[in-house]
């Protein structure tokens, strides 16, 4: 199979018989990948057959391009619920049977993929070293798990950790129910590499240990090999399956570095230096003219003057047009938030690590904006996946401001609409990958400070937008880590 896609199954240690399954394949010259998990529930013979109706329903909508991914994957797993259910009703000795899955739809060419998702099969994004959780299991274990209530160690232990709550062929419900399919679309950006797995890997296997064997070297095939091994080493209690995705586009390296004091004051040492060796060799009575880095020094203080006074003026500006309020009706408007901006805010606030990873079953897009999310954490790298934040009717201030505590935000596929300033920070460090600004006045204001009566050497450079290999199309979703 090509080496950037790759799908194993293994019966595993306790089991007589395979109810997982499988589907990796290439759809058009390797650049549209269809990928599914299926583990099917409901008996010794009823979990083989719904896994085999699951894998012949996604391959038969999946046969070429599809023109909305995601509205195919469900019709396929509606699909799927309907040949089950019509099964059951036929042949009694299936009537437990269903499956739970996780399929992918990979668009290498235009760096995206988009998956479906039900049950407690899984779905992970390993980037730049980490591994990130995209599906939610539907299960009250996993439900406190992705909660933070439980942590994955307990989780793995729970005596209820294999009960689900969805699952295809249960019942009708996930034709009436617009939340029952998980659904979600994301970068998939060069050197991405996506995991789909069964329950059999992850109950056997901590993340710690995965992540490690997928950051190893070799082949897709060998990563495979090496995670389905351990699995059975720690106990094989069900079958384990996994399948591997790579984007195999070449990786771009970026490295953002914050400026210090030596760098900063290097570029006028440098310039005094020049200005010293072209200097005539005889040298100029003290009555003369100054020297040149004289006019180096006066040049740079003029131009600090002048971006402080363009910062001072930009700022009365912004004072001038907000609509004046008393500090009682300022006060008030801070505390009433909607229910959608506050869970943000408290996403924010509470984060576990320097990740969150906003789930829009979670946030109903657009999230209307009243009063300004305060980021308070030293960093925070914030996976959006397409969710909009948009100015509520007359809200003037900001979408987003770093607070004096904090140091590095990185905002990853977040749409702004309708701000009069998007994002504000104070001599703050920000990473912006894939966001788009709409009908934003000023995207992002960055008010400089230089100290008081202090001497001030700096350099203020020009910001452009990233070189990207080719056009994307944003939007995304998840399920929260």
């Amino acid at each position: 199979m090509d080496k950037h896609f790759f799908g194993v199954t293994d019966t595993g240690k306790s089991r007589d018989n395979n109810e997982d399954s499988f589907i990796i394949k290439s759809l058009t010259n390797d650049q549209l990948i269809l990928a599914a998990v299926i583990d099917g529930v409901g008996g010794y013979h009823g979990g083989e057959v719904a896994a085999a109706i699951a894998t012949e329903q996604i391959s038969m909508q999946f046969a070429d391009r599809p023109a909305d991914p995601i509205s195919q994957m469900i019709r396929a797993f509606e699909h799927t619920n309907e040949m089950i259910v019509a099964k059951k009703r036929t042949e009694t000795d299936l009537s437990e049977m269903a499956c739970v899955a996780t399929m992918v739809f990979a668009d290498i060419e235009n760096n995206q993929f988009y998956y479906a998702h039900v049950g407690d099969t899984r779905l992970y994004l390993l980037r730049d070293g980490s591994l990130i959780k995209i599906s939610k299991d539907h299960s009250f274990v996993g439900f406190l798990e992705d909660s933070g209530r439980l942590d994955e160690a307990a989780a793995m232990q729970h005596p209820k950790r294999n009960e689900i709550n969805k699952a295809i062929g249960f019942s009708d419900q996930i034709a009436t129910d617009d939340s029952y399919i998980e659904t979600g679309q994301s970068p998939f950006l060069p050197g991405d590499l996506l995991l789909l797995c069964s329950d059999g890997l992850t109950d056997m296997v901590n993340r710690q240990d995965i992540t490690s064997l997928l950051l190893e070297g070799g082949t897709l095939a060998k990563k495979a090999g090496n995670l389905i091994a351990l699995a059975n080493e720690n106990g094989g209690r069900d079958n384990i399956t996994v399948v591997l995705l790579q984007n195999n586009k070449e990786p771009q390296r970026v490295q953002s570095t914050r400026p210090n004091v030596a760098q900063q004051t290097q570029v006028p040492a440098e310039i005094e230096k020049k200005a010293a060796i072209q200097q005539p060799e005889e040298l100029k009575p003290a009555s003369a003219t100054p020297p040149k880095r004289n006019y180096w020094f006066k040049a740079l203080v003029i131009l600090c003057l002048i971006l402080l006074g363009a910062t001072v003026f930009m700022y009365l500006q912004n004072q001038h047009t907000a609509a004046p309020v008393s500090p009682l009706g300022s006060s008030a408007k801070r505390t009433v938030r909607n229910s959608q901006e506050q869970l943000l805010q408290d996403a924010f606030d509470h984060a576990v690590g320097d990740t969150i990873i906003l789930s829009d079953s979670i946030f109903k897009s657009p999230v209307l904006i009243s009063d300004t999310l305060r980021l308070r954490r030293d960093t925070l790298y914030v996976l959006a996946k397409g969710i909009v934040l948009q100015a509520d009717s007359g809200y003037k201030g900001a979408a987003i401001t770093m607070q004096s505590q904090s140091r590095l935000m990185m905002l990853d596929s977040l749409q702004f609409k309708g701000f009069a300033t998007a994002i504000a920070i104070s001599n703050q460090a920000l990473l912006l990958k894939n966001v788009t600004f709409t009908n934003c006045l000023l995207p992002v204001k960055n008010s400089i400070h230089f100290p008081d009566q202090q001497l001030v050497n700096a350099e203020l450079m020009k910001l452009g937008p990233f070189k990207k290999n080719t056009s994307k199309t944003r939007d995304l979703k998840h399920g929260a880590e």
